[in-house]
């Protein structure tokens, strides 16, 4: 009866991890940049949006 036990095959090197690429690095700090800023207005243009829907249905 065979029986497959983990480690128990040929020993292999893990593969190398991916690194982000410094392209890669400068989008993702724009992302981040953009949803922080997003973070702070979107709340204001919501409520603003909010209160001129109903100074529109008053």
């Amino acid at each position: 009866m065979f029986l497959d036990l983990p480690g128990a095959g040929p020993w292999r090197p893990d593969p190398p991890k991916p690194r982000i690429t410094p392209k890669g690095e400068k989008v993702l700090v724009w992302i981040v940049a953009l949803n922080l800023v997003l973070l702070l207005v979107a709340p204001i243009g919501g409520a603003t949006v909010i209160h001129a829907l109903i100074a529109l249905f008053r």
